[in-house]
């Protein structure tokens, strides 16, 4: 019995903690290849375009409306904003439409290490991840594959793929409305349109395009640039 403990915590040490931490060093240094939402999509018949960009060749622009759009204290918290959470908590709480609070650290650990779901067990394990890669990756890293393994429609992951797909240029190229409007369809990629899109969408863009500015202004990328 006492060698079977012995081998169940041992199993469970490199499950939950030497495994998940030798991966997070390793993506600080090569780019994860693939995420399990982009298998997911892919046996589900929706194609695969991903392709990898430095975010040095990302034009500033879709960094900035990432932040003003998600996560503007993405430079200043440690993984996680206590603030959103509890108000996310509070508006579902009174039955209003479901938010949420994560920020992009913990949508980095989601789309990067884990399933899509909001079961206790992945709400968990996303947690752990979140303080591992902020230990060991730094924002400009995280923000960096967050760039590249972001859902932008069906089949289309990472910004490089997503400014080729809807507007015929290179990441680099990006101008801010371009960058607001890709970022505007975050919440719903598969539902709302970057071209040709809807009222809410069309809106939302303009808004994240206004809360740039202010992003860019009060320095609030600093963390990533």
């Amino acid at each position: 019995m006492r060698r079977l403990l012995r081998n169940i915590a041992l199993a469970l040490f490199i499950v939950l903690v030497a495994g998940p931490v030798a991966t997070v060093i390793l993506y600080r240094f090569i780019p994860p290849p693939v995420t399990p939402l982009m298998v997911i999509r892919a046996v589900e018949g929706r194609g695969l375009d991903h392709r990898w960009r430095p975010i040095d060749e990302v034009s500033p622009a879709l960094p900035r409306a990432l932040i003003a759009a998600e996560d503007a204290k993405f430079c200043d918290h440690r993984g996680f904003d206590f603030d959103a959470l509890y108000k996310a908590y509070e508006n579902n709480e009174s039955g209003r439409k479901i938010r949420g609070g994560s920020t992009i650290s913990q949508q980095t650990a989601k789309n990067v290490f884990l399933w899509p779901g909001r079961s206790y067990v992945r709400k968990g394990l996303e947690a752990w991840f979140t303080v591992l890669i902020e230990t060991f990756w730094g924002k400009k890293r995280i923000m960096e594959v967050y760039l590249n393994s972001i859902e932008y429609g069906s089949g289309i992951y990472g910004a490089e793929s997503a400014s080729q797909r809807y507007f015929g240029v290179g990441a680099d190229k990006l101008t801010q409305a371009q960058a607001s409007r890709l970022a505007a369809i975050l919440p719903s990629p598969l539902k709302w349109k970057v071209i040709k899109p809807g009222k809410y969408v069309a809106k939302r863009s303009k808004k994240i395009g206004k809360a740039s500015g202010a992003v860019r202004r009060d320095g609030l990328a600093d963390c990533v640039s």
